[in-house]
């Protein structure tokens, strides 16, 4: 029987209809059926949930069946910013009138307001709000670039500052038999440390997205830029002489949690620029909460973790991203405009129930009460987790939950969205203190225009395919120059464009 010091629905709940309400959420793992946390909130809000379990890594092939087979989800997960104007093109979601927004959801709405007021209005088409903006605090923190400190040990090597410094560290990592077992079977890097050397002429060009920059005053897309042919032509050369994984065309995860560099986790690699800070905790960075209510050495986490179960010895060491000829560096940093969440087409069809679902997504992300929130977010007290103090700062996570993977998920809690709000845990500060603030590279267009909607995903299979020809040497790097105009051609021009013209609009005054 679940039990809560919290209190349940107020009286007036039992007398509303019982809404049904499909739900779409981050996932790592599938909700079971019976979550208790699902069966609670339904019990506080005398509801009907149906969480609609699509994995994470891939949530939009998945989601589009279900919208192909005419099934709307009521509360809609936009995961990348970018499918919000595709999804409104199609019908499939409904207007939020504004007022309901803050009569519904006011907590919500006020931590948006107060902590990320610029994008209030990016969920505006056409003078209507349709997306309510998903905006992560920690995205302020760039992706890390991580090296294999044994191998840099053994080879007598430091983490490497600037380009020419990261080239001989990625030779002597292919060449000079940095794991010791007198086999040819290590690299430098692969796909997802490409982006520093790319970074290193200050763009981005593997990601998910089209990544802007600023050029002359105006938005222009960084892999089409002249200097990327530098990028390009070193690449060319160091796979050509072994230093890149062959295997960098799919990636370096292979399945399962995407934020995992099994390339590197393997020892196949010894660079990669992979997932975010809090997927590269080795043992002992930072101080955490342990049972007993004391400060201990945290424990390894994800990545840092699977590479110490695989090699006990292995060591990792954090660099800054590399220098360019011109002085810039940078590292792949996720948008602060994480995703948006929509309402369906079909919930506006039930009179009342847009309201509901606002009051449901109100209470699960943004409760105003300590208790009820991290109860929301972790479970039950004193069953998944407790207080670490009176003062409420901090959880302790209570076994055998502390050693469960997305256990969240596993229950049913955490149903909710980001909320701006910065946390000030001890893993922000060492975050903090490996210095990701910095240097980061975003994407300068955070939405989609009609082009980019209509265009982009045949424009990203182009540039990617393109970039990979001219790497392996299918291509020659003169084949650039006809990649640029190609892209223009097939709707990139008409995406500039656009993106420049949107950028006008939303330009703060």
């Amino acid at each position: 029987m679940l039990a809560s010091p919290q209190s349940l629905p107020p009286a007036e709940a039992a007398t509303e209809p019982k809404y049904e309400i499909s739900w779409t959420m981050h996932q790592n793992l599938p909700v079971p059926e019976e979550a208790e946390m699902v069966r609670y909130v339904e019990r506080k809000f005398n509801v009907d949930l149906d969480l609609w379990n699509l994995e994470n890594n891939n949530y939009e092939a998945l989601l589009d069946l279900k919208l192909a087979q005419g099934d709307i989800p009521d509360l809609f997960r936009i995961r990348q910013p970018q499918d919000l104007l595709k999804y409104e093109r199609q019908g499939v979601l409904a207007e939020i009138p504004k007022e309901a927004l803050e009569k519904y959801a006011p907590n919500l709405m006020k931590a948006i307001r107060e902590n990320a007021p610029h994008y209030q209005d990016y969920g505006v088409i056409d003078g209507r709000y349709y997306g309510i903006p998903v905006i992560n605090p920690t995205n302020v923190y760039r992706i890390p670039v991580v090296y294999r400190q044994d191998w840099l040990d053994k080879l007598g090597l430091e983490v490497p500052d600037t380009l020419a410094e990261f080239e001989k560290v990625m030779y002597a990592f292919a060449h000079d038999d940095p794991d010791g077992n007198g086999k040819k079977d290590t690299y430098g890097l692969s796909r997802e440390g490409m982006n520093v050397v790319f970074g290193a002429f200050g763009q981005v060009v593997f990601a998910d997205q089209l990544y802007f920059g600023e050029k002359d005053g105006e938005l222009a897309v960084g892999a089409l830029q002249p200097e990327m042919k530098e990028a390009l032509r070193l690449l060319r050369k160091w796979y050509r002489d072994g230093v890149i994984d062959p295997e960098f065309i799919t990636g370096e995860n292979k399945g399962g949690y995407k934020h995992l560099s099994h390339s590197f986790i393997n020892g196949t690699i010894g660079m990669t620029s992979m997932g975010n800070y809090y997927h590269w905790v080795q043992e002992g960075d930072y101080l955490a909460w342990n049972l007993n209510g004391q400060l201990s050495p945290a424990a390894a986490a994800f990545n840092a973790k699977e590479l110490s179960a695989a090699y006990p010895e292995a060591r990792i060491s954090f660099g800054r991203p590399v220098q360019g000829p011109e002085g810039k560096r940078g590292s792949q940093a996720y948008d602060m405009l994480m995703s948006f969440m929509a309402i369906g087409a079909d919930a506006v069809r039930e009179p009342g129930k847009l309201e509901m679902i606002l009051r449901i997504l109100d209470d699960v992300s943004a409760n105003p009460d300590p208790d009820e929130a991290a109860t929301l977010k972790y479970g039950i007290e004193g069953t998944h987790w407790r207080w670490t103090s009176p003062s409420k700062e901090d959880v302790i996570l209570l076994p055998p939950y502390d050693k469960l993977f997305s256990y969240q998920n596993l229950i049913g809690a955490n149903l909710g969205m980001t909320v701006p709000i910065m946390p000030a845990g001890r893993r922000e500060q060492w975050a903090l203190s490996l210095g990701l603030d910095k240097d980061g590279l975003y994407n300068a267009l955070e939405v989609a225009t009609p082009s980019l909607a209509r265009y982009g995903s045949d424009l990203i299979k182009w540039k990617n395919k393109a970039y990979i020809s001219i790497i392996t040497g299918d291509q020659p790097l003169e084949f650039f120059d006809a990649f640029v105009q190609e892209f223009m051609e097939m709707g990139g021009l008409q995406v500039v464009r656009e993106a420049n013209e949107w950028r006008d609009e939303h330009q703060p005054s």
